[in-house]
């Protein structure tokens, strides 16, 4: 074997050497002049709850970190989302009332956050060697769940049966019949016989959670059409209704298979573009009214909301051009030409 390749350093001008005479400091310097957090926002359990908790160790955590945290359901991991400390060398820090103001324009009372917990270390690499174990048996967890369920003949789907990291809880969500709209709502399940089973078999305290064709997509799903995760799954809190009319206002097609998300039901996207398309089409003339164009008056034909187009029908020449909602004029067009007798037809 040759000789090994020995390593230069490359060399450190006077100037980059002196913390005094540099523009920026280095990351390691940076890391060094970060102070603690006080109270960090942690996203934790199945349903991405998100809690504000007080944290009072010395390491500093980043955005992403995990997290062991204790919640009303006891210790679990979480994952750090950002601060909500007086720690202005920290980036990613934000004030409690920007957080506040966040929640309410994203759910109000509906959006699932809580303060009742602590955040109580970094999550060990033991901590993360028993939670993907956890993880890794979540399918055994489900089949199991699923055969009792079924020993008792229920009409229940189990979505998803959450263990947490101390092992204090189990959580069941289940999902029940589909309602129709047009009949009464049929009676809750009786899933105790279920819960006594699944208490015995985990020596824990069980809880259960009905939820809906929307919420299971959150639990199960990943991508949507659009090559996204979902909605829902990603960065949506509070699943709101969406109604057909967020589809029309949108120029959406009307086939269902085109316009239904991942749960079945119309896409969430649709709501949340709704308002945007909604002060965008205001924008833009009815159609068949008359508008001044730069090649002269015509009759509106159609609009293309997203892009601000109208589509224009010129008296001139009767061709339809495109104008971009700018361009047209803001002089009062005459009336429309009356329009050419139709042709008399011969017997």
């Amino acid at each position: 074997m040759g000789a090994a390749m020995s390593i230069i350093p490359l060399p450190m001008f006077e100037q980059d050497s002196d913390p005094a005479r540099r523009d920026a400091m280095t990351d390691a310097e940076i890391y060094a002049n970060l102070k603690p957090p006080t109270s960090i926002v942690v996203k934790f359990g199945a349903m991405r709850q998100v809690g504000e908790f007080p944290y009072k160790g010395d390491a500093k955590p980043g955005c992403g970190s995990r997290l062991v945290v204790h919640t009303t359901r006891g210790v679990e991991i979480g994952e750090m989302l950002t601060t909500t400390c007086a720690n202005g060398s920290c980036s990613k820090s934000i004030s409690r009332s920007e957080m506040l103001k966040f929640i309410e324009n994203s759910g109000g009372r509906d959006y699932p956050f809580t303060q009742e917990g602590e955040v109580l270390r970094i999550a060990t690499t033991e901590d993360m060697t028993r939670w993907n174990a956890f993880q890794s048996a979540a399918k055994d967890r489900r089949d199991h769940a699923r055969e009792i369920v079924n020993k008792y003949k229920l009409n229940v789907k189990v979505v998803e049966v959450e263990v947490i990291l101390g092992g204090e809880t189990v959580t069941m969500l289940w999902m029940g019949p589909e309602v129709n709209p047009n009949e009464p709502p049929p009676p809750r399940p009786d899933i105790s016989g279920v819960m006594r089973e699944l208490e015995q078999h985990y020596g824990a305290r069980v809880f259960d959670r009905q939820v809906g064709a929307r919420d299971e997509a959150r639990l199960t799903a990943d991508y949507e059409k659009c090559g996204q995760h979902c909605c829902c799954k990603n960065f949506l809190k509070v699943l709101k209704p969406v109604s057909m009319k967020s589809a029309k206002i949108q120029k959406a097609t009307m086939d269902p298979l085109k316009i239904s998300g991942r749960c079945g039901r119309l896409m969430c996207c649709l709501r949340y573009e709704d308002k945007t398309y909604e002060e965008l089409s205001k924008r833009l003339p009815k159609k068949n009214s008359r508008v001044m164009t730069t090649d002269g008056p015509g009759t509106v034909i159609d609009g293309k909301i997203l892009v601000q187009l109208v589509l224009v029908r010129l008296d001139s020449d009767n061709k339809e051009v495109a104008f971009p909602f700018e361009e047209l004029l803001s002089e009062t067009p005459p009336p429309a030409p009356p329009s050419a007798p139709p042709p008399n037809r011969r017997n």
